[in-house]
């Protein structure tokens, strides 16, 4: 998996996106001790508003961000929103008022919200082999599960001979350094889209995600992704230190659990997708995810969870990490940047929905009911994407275009060409508005 560390393109945006990460990281650990020096004991609240923030900046930015982007050069983008991203975490030291926090969190996650679709929307670009590029995403998905890990080592370490207001000094040097290494390549030149409106460009990715049976298959099973992942991320804590009375580092442990089962999925999951379709593999870690969770209700003790917490991260790399050849195979290159922005925004539309119900069950109706809500959520989740997601998914449609003339340049591509019904690599644009059903 890392020979594609060679590529020096890749290697140096798969750099950046490493390091952006680590900055990432230790401005969360630092965000925690700020908010708890401006509020106190409601410093809960302030953490739990700004990941409101967070979540509604993502799903109502990413749109709007790429089809403001789409005409701009792809590595100025991303440069300037590092800067941006840069100047919001060297101001965060510097508030005096949670008020302050909002508004700084705002801007960094809209930042994040336009730099990261576009990021992934680049790399299919850089690695036009699929199998190269199912090599990208389980190596990205490597780093967000080491981030995940490293980052609150790291910052721990940190302070121990620095105060935590130093901690946003690294995620300045993480986002300049990101920056940097993305001025260092040479980006493929982005495909030139027509010219339309911003209405248009705003809603384009939206309209051609839905259009798309695989891709409404895909957001069903972001859903349950979401679903697994609310009960790990925010009842993690419930059970292990309220519940159970274990200390930190204890519920540290538990965490990891959960990201080596992630890591463990990734590195193999090159080799499983060589042999078995998306669909399969993807369906299936659901079906898991959704049995590990209604499992959950019965476990009474930590000796429980952590293998269970290794199996849901398993599950939960295997149904998302593949998502990304999905979004490259069902669109025009020129159509990439909105489509990877609509499932940005889209599934986390779907976190923003089951966090707070994760966190609300939890707390009025105890952990294992929440478990068997949650189950049930991602169960119902794989039966929609089995309904909507069909098995026989080829990427070369056989369609009709009756109303085309016969010397329209269009009947040109794929087979049979010349002729009012052929077929040729499908995907939803301005000559293809709706998916053709079997037989049409």
């Amino acid at each position: 998996m890392l020979d594609i560390l060679r590529h020096r393109t890749y290697r140096h945006l798969f750099a950046a996106q490493v390091i952006a990460l680590l900055g990432t990281g230790l401005a969360t650990v630092a965000l925690g001790l700020l908010a708890f020096d401006l509020a106190g004991q409601n410093a809960g609240v302030v953490l739990g508003t700004a990941l409101a923030i967070k979540m509604v900046a993502y799903v109502g930015v990413a749109p709007v961000a790429a089809a403001l982007a789409q005409s701009l050069p792809r590595r100025a983008v991303l440069v300037c929103l590092d800067l941006v991203r840069a100047a919001v975490a060297l101001a965060l030291p510097f508030v005096s008022q949670v008020w302050q926090i909002y508004v700084l969190i705002f801007v960094l996650q809209a930042a994040s919200a336009a730099f990261t679709p576009t990021f992934q929307a680049a790399i299919p670009d850089v690695l036009p082999d699929e199998h190269d590029y199912t090599k990208a995403l389980s190596l990205s998905r490597l780093a967000y599960d080491m981030e995940s890990l490293l980052s609150p080592m790291l910052a721990a370490a940190l302070l121990t001979v620095v105060g935590y207001h130093d901690l946003f000094a690294g995620t300045v040097l993480g986002f300049m350094a990101s920056a940097l290494l993305v001025v260092s390549v040479v980006l493929p030149a982005q495909p030139t889209a027509e010219r339309r409106g911003i209405y248009d460009r705003t809603t384009r990715g939206l309209r051609i995600y839905l259009a798309t049976p695989r891709l409404r298959g895909l957001l069903a099973l972001s859903a349950a992704v979401a679903a697994a992942g609310s009960m790990v991320f925010v009842n993690t804590v419930v059970l292990v230190q309220a519940q159970w009375g274990l200390p930190q580092n204890a519920l540290a442990l538990a965490l990891a659990a959960f990201g080596a089962g992630s890591m463990v999925a990734a590195l193999g999951l090159p080799r499983l997708l060589d042999r078995w379709p998306d669909r399969a593999v993807m369906l299936w870690a659901v079906v898991l995810l959704s049995c590990v969770l209604l499992l959950g209700s019965q476990v009474a003790g930590y000796a429980g969870l952590l293998p269970l917490w290794f199996v849901t991260g398993l599950a939960y790399s295997m149904a998302q990490t593949p998502s990304g050849r999905l979004l490259r195979r069902s669109s025009h290159p020129a159509d990439r940047p909105a489509l990877f922005a609509a499932q940005f925004a889209l599934s986390h539309a779907c976190w923003l929905v089951f966090y707070p119900l994760a966190g609300w069950a939890g707390s009025h109706w105890g952990t294992s009911a929440t478990f068997v809500l949650l189950g049930v959520a991602a169960a119902l989740a794989c039966l929609v994407a089995l309904r909507v997601w069909p098995r026989e998914d080829p990427a070369t449609l056989e369609h009709e275009h009756a109303e085309l003339p016969p010397d329209h340049p269009h009947l040109r591509h794929g087979h049979r060409a010349g002729e009012a019904r052929h077929a040729h690599p499908f995907w939803i644009d301005d000559q293809h508005r709706r998916w053709p059903r079997s037989g049409h």
